[in-house]
């Protein structure tokens, strides 16, 4: 694939035709795309864990959160490992910049200071993230299962979780009730 082609820092969208259980009418934030596969975090679907739970079984001091702040499930595979993504810098261990203003860290510190009030601002934390083989996505894409359209912060940071795969969809211009999960040929 051609190095312009890369899709990272891109929100992958699953078309509504998408039924697999993993994926259906979900929205991931592409951390890494090269001629090696893709790595994307699920930002649309909270689960029932909360991250004051998650912080306490970790053992850290977690009192300057909402008790509601959920985690989410960032994909199949590795489910037990934690993903933050987060617009602040910080200086944080194992930390991925996926554009100018967008990091992924996966290290303790990060949760270390959300809990005690001096992380970043503007944050959401997954566990586990999807994952796609050399040419898999691309594949999927030509398939019809996916689009693809720049991220967006505003849909990442400031949407309600379940309001972002419509979101992410109108980023296209597109009426998700609209859209067939046909593939047309001329």
């Amino acid at each position: 694939m051609n190095q312009g082609l890369f899709l990272k820092n891109q929100f992958l969208i699953a078309m509504p035709s998408l039924v697999d259980g993993n994926f259906s009418q979900t929205v991931s934030l592409l951390c890494e795309h090269n001629d090696k596969g893709a790595v994307g975090l699920v930002i649309n679907r909270p689960t029932d864990l909360a991250l004051t739970a998650m912080l306490e079984q970790m053992g850290l001091t977690h009192d300057k959160i909402g008790a509601d702040q959920p985690i989410y499930w960032g994909g199949p595979v590795q489910p037990e490992r934690g993903f933050v993504v987060h617009r602040e810098p910080g200086g944080w261990e194992s930390c991925l910049q996926v554009q100018d203003d967008l990091y992924i860290t996966t290290s303790r510190d990060i949760l270390t200071a959300i809990g005690i009030g001096e992380g970043p601002r503007e944050y959401l934390v997954t566990l586990g993230y999807a994952g796609w083989g050399a040419g898999q996505l691309e594949d999927e894409m030509l398939l019809n299962s996916w689009l693809n359209t720049p991220v967006d912060s505003a849909v990442l940071f400031g949407m309600p979780p379940r309001q972002r795969w419509q979101a992410a969809t109108r980023l296209l211009g597109v009426d998700v009730t609209q859209l067939s999960g046909s593939v047309g040929h001329a």
